[in-house]
């Protein structure tokens, strides 16, 4: 069965092909829940949120741009639900800080163990950095989706850069230490 056919049973309710929608996206959309979460069953959490959300809604999808990207927004906004109500953000009036770059050697910083560190912000630089570095939205679209100034959603991703750089150079230590040693 195509994807416009299982989109079609399940805007009639269909729970055999809302099982299998599920099946066919639960693992891309799982990674995004694990972007924003703090942890593994947090995210399991946000997914079954946005599965809801999304069958609740199928109806106003109309098969115009990505349906994977119409799920994709919806599990990011089912997210993002739990901070807005939360006062999460720090108003900031103050310079800019300036921008990191962090290097990574992919041979010693395993995909998990970023994932992880990203999980360990707080959460106002952890959304922040998972909407515009991870998910390729502009300060001023970061800044709508979690009211805040784009003042605030730059300082805040400068801020993540500099805690995730902080941890990434701690975490290589050991091994340069162990190759000079």
């Amino acid at each position: 069965m195509g994807l416009d056919q299982l989109i079609k049973k399940c805007k009639k309710k269909d729970a055999h092909a809302q099982e299998q929608l599920y099946r066919l996206f639960c693992g891309k959309l799982f990674s995004i829940c694990l972007k924003y979460a703090t942890d593994h069953s947090s995210a399991e959490d946000t997914l079954q949120d946005a599965f809801i959300t999304i069958f609740d809604k199928i109806h106003q999808y109309k098969s115009q741009g990505s349906f994977e990207g119409w799920m994709k927004r919806i599990t990011i906004n089912t997210a993002l639900q739990k901070y807005r109500k939360q006062k999460v953000f720090e108003i900031i009036n103050e310079d800019l800080i300036e921008e990191v770059e962090v290097e990574i050697d992919e041979e010693q910083i395993s995909l998990d163990y970023l994932l992880t560190i990203i999980q360990q912000l707080p959460d106002r630089y952890r959304l922040v950095f998972n909407l515009y570095v991870l998910d390729g939205y502009s300060h001023k679209e970061v800044a709508e989706m979690l009211d805040i100034s784009t003042g605030t959603s730059k300082s805040n991703l400068a801020r993540a850069r500099n805690i995730l750089k902080e941890k990434i150079e701690t975490n290589q230590e050991p091994y340069i230490q162990s190759i000079e040693g």
